[in-house]
């Protein structure tokens, strides 16, 4: 399976980053990590890069690691569907006090515009 994951340093992006790179070595997924810049997130897009390297070298997964400049969601949908991925992964956001998911901005734009399958990592 193509698979493209979308990072931008939140904490539910790491999170998907460790699942996707999991079954990426297990199940033989060929896997895009696409570092985002996200208003969201405190995290400086190097200190992302350099930690998405990290985690892929630490579990000995060959992944393209890729930036994308501009609007992070429309940007995943664009090259998702451009490129022919069958997947887009991403952190799924937070559970609210009343037990409901509420996703960022990120999140949200993708899960209502992307024609190819979407999971969302909580």
């Amino acid at each position: 399976m193509k698979v493209l994951l979308g990072v931008g340093g939140s904490d539910d992006s790491l999170r998907a980053l460790e699942r996707a790179v999991e079954r990426a070595r297990e199940a033989s997924d060929e896997l895009t990590v696409a570092v985002l810049d996200n208003p969201e997130s405190a995290a400086a897009v190097d200190d992302v890069e350099e930690r998405v390297r990290d985690t892929l070298a630490a579990a000995d997964v060959d992944a393209a690691v890729r930036r994308l400049e501009g609007d992070p969601g429309s940007r995943l949908v664009d090259v998702a569907e451009r490129e022919g991925f069958d997947r887009i992964v991403l952190g799924g956001g937070e559970t609210s006090p009343l037990g409901k998911i509420q996703l960022g901005s990120i999140a949200e734009f993708v899960v209502l515009n992307a024609s190819v399958s979407v999971t969302l990592v909580r």
